[in-house]
């Protein structure tokens, strides 16, 4: 009774709340334009992401947070099918993807709040730094506070920073549409479909990856979800529609006033805004929207914060982790971890200042971060089907149709377009100076290794005295 009453006590998420964290976890308003560069074939690049990545996403990462609604996520769902090891190097992967890609992001909130303010700070990069670390380091100790505050932080701030932004943006390229504007977009069938021929219409699709990841982030918090068999799939439902929506409308509305050629990655949503708004008499709305763009970057930072952190903790009972790191507050937070990530974000931030543009260094740290999070997706679709057979008895409140032709479909689709993903990266843009595409493929390849060999040799130096006091490998198992 002690035990139910506990679980009782900390599952303080919503639906609603939940699917608004998926949201920000998943839907970053930076991705656009990425997205609006593609053009109309942007439609035929998301029918395919979506069919065959965010589809058996949403799915797998469905059946199995409601077969193992546990704390840990994906190092739960990898470990009860391919072992320990690859369960630790999975939630690993999870959260290093993270050290390429909070920079990025918050790169990106540093240029808007320059458009805002005084926009020549915009090309400066100690700028650019000094907003990096002064907001994520204020965000670490934000979640501090405990799991409940942070999350309805987040689930605010992506309604107010991204959604009705988002909208807006929808909004104004509707008007711009139909009131007969000159369009910078061409609206005929023959660019619908992309010359596939040509490795350079494919090199986006690595960030859309990326655009459409993170599903799976907030099952490391299904044991704080009211009702979690239930209410996880209908969180993640509604927060993959909202995500969807959002994502391809919003990017139609860039592509509708700026030419392809013309659009930065960094500063190209404020451009966007600062040639719509004038044309509607509504230049004073800058400012407002700036801000709220803002709120909802770093809404959607504060949420990969805290979900793989308590993931890759929960990896600490089989003593995966050092003492050091196992440390937890009043609130259930572990500090040490956040610290140790605070530590390590703000060395991967210092890039900014060895690049040589913003627009090349925020690319290829997407990338990076894409590629690294697309290996634990691979192990994830893996772990599904291997749970099919090893332990098909374990109740999945939804489940795949079909009993095995199903899953493997889903799956293999999941694992084909994340190994094509992760390939096509290594192409350097052919509009984006990043310098010898020896050193463009040498700095992603590197990095890649270098993500994954970390979690392989801390697993083969642990030590007995890493688990944790009064619990065995068995008895974890359960408690988690």
């Amino acid at each position: 009774m002690a035990m139910l009453s506990s679980q009782k006590t900390r599952r303080v998420l919503s639906v609603f709340i939940l699917a608004m964290l998926n949201v920000s976890i998943m839907l970053s308003l930076r991705t656009l334009p990425i997205v609006a560069q593609l053009g109309l074939t942007s439609l035929f690049f998301f029918v395919i992401v979506g069919v065959f990545f965010l589809l058996p996403c949403a799915l797998v990462s469905a059946e199995l947070a409601t077969g193992w609604p546990k704390s840990g996520g994906i190092y739960i769902w990898v470990r009860e099918a391919l072992g320990d090891r690859l369960g630790f190097f999975s939630i690993w992967m999870q959260w290093v993807h993270n050290v390429a890609w909070y920079p990025v992001i918050l790169s990106f909130i540093a240029a808007t709040l320059a458009h805002i303010t005084c926009p020549p700070l915009a090309e400066n990069k100690f700028y650019i730094l000094s907003v990096i670390l002064i907001s994520f380091w204020g965000m670490t100790l934000l979640n501090y506070t405990g799991i409940k505050i942070s999350t309805k932080a987040s689930s605010f701030g992506v309604i107010l920073g991204t959604i009705l932004p988002g909208l807006f943006i929808i909004g104004l390229g509707a008007f711009w549409i139909f009131s007969d504007r000159p369009k910078a977009l061409n609206f005929s069938t023959q660019t619908l479909v992309p010359d596939l021929t040509s490795m350079n219409n494919l090199v986006f699709l690595a960030g859309l990856f990326l655009a459409f990841s993170g599903l799976e982030v907030s099952a490391s918090l299904a044991g704080e979800v009211k009702n979690p068999q239930k209410n996880y799939p209908r969180a993640i439902s509604l927060a993959a529609f909202t995500t969807f929506f959002i994502l391809i409308l919003g990017a139609l509305a860039i592509a509708c006033i700026l030419p392809a050629n013309e659009i930065s990655l960094v500063a190209g949503l404020m451009e966007a805004l600062e040639k719509f708004l004038p044309a509607f008499g509504l230049s004073s709305l800058q400012p407002i929207l700036g801000g709220l763009l803002i709120i909802g970057a770093l809404a959607e930072v504060n949420s990969w914060l805290i979900s793989p952190v308590k993931g890759l903790h929960a990896t600490s009972v089989y003593g995966n982790l050092p003492p050091v790191f196992q440390k937890l507050n009043s609130h259930g937070t572990p500090t040490s971890l956040l610290f140790f990530q605070a530590i390590i974000v703000s060395f991967a931030s210092l890039v900014f200042l060895f690049m040589p543009n913003v627009s090349s260094g925020f690319w290829i740290l997407t990338v990076l971060s894409a590629q690294s999070y697309l290996i634990m997706y691979i192990m994830m679709f893996t772990s599904a089907i291997r749970l099919r057979y090893s332990k098909p008895h374990v109740p999945r409140v939804y489940k795949i149709p079909f009993p095995h032709k199903g899953i493997w479909l889903v799956s293999l689709m999941g694992m084909a377009a994340s190994v094509f993903a992760i390939v096509i990266g290594f192409v350097p843009p052919a509009h984006l100076e990043t310098g010898s595409p020896l050193f463009y493929k040498m700095f992603l390849g590197v990095g890649l290794f270098i993500m994954c060999i970390i979690p392989l040799v801390l697993y083969q130096l642990k030590k007995p005295s890493w688990y944790l006091p009064g619990k065995s490998h068995e008895e974890s198992n359960y408690e988690l």
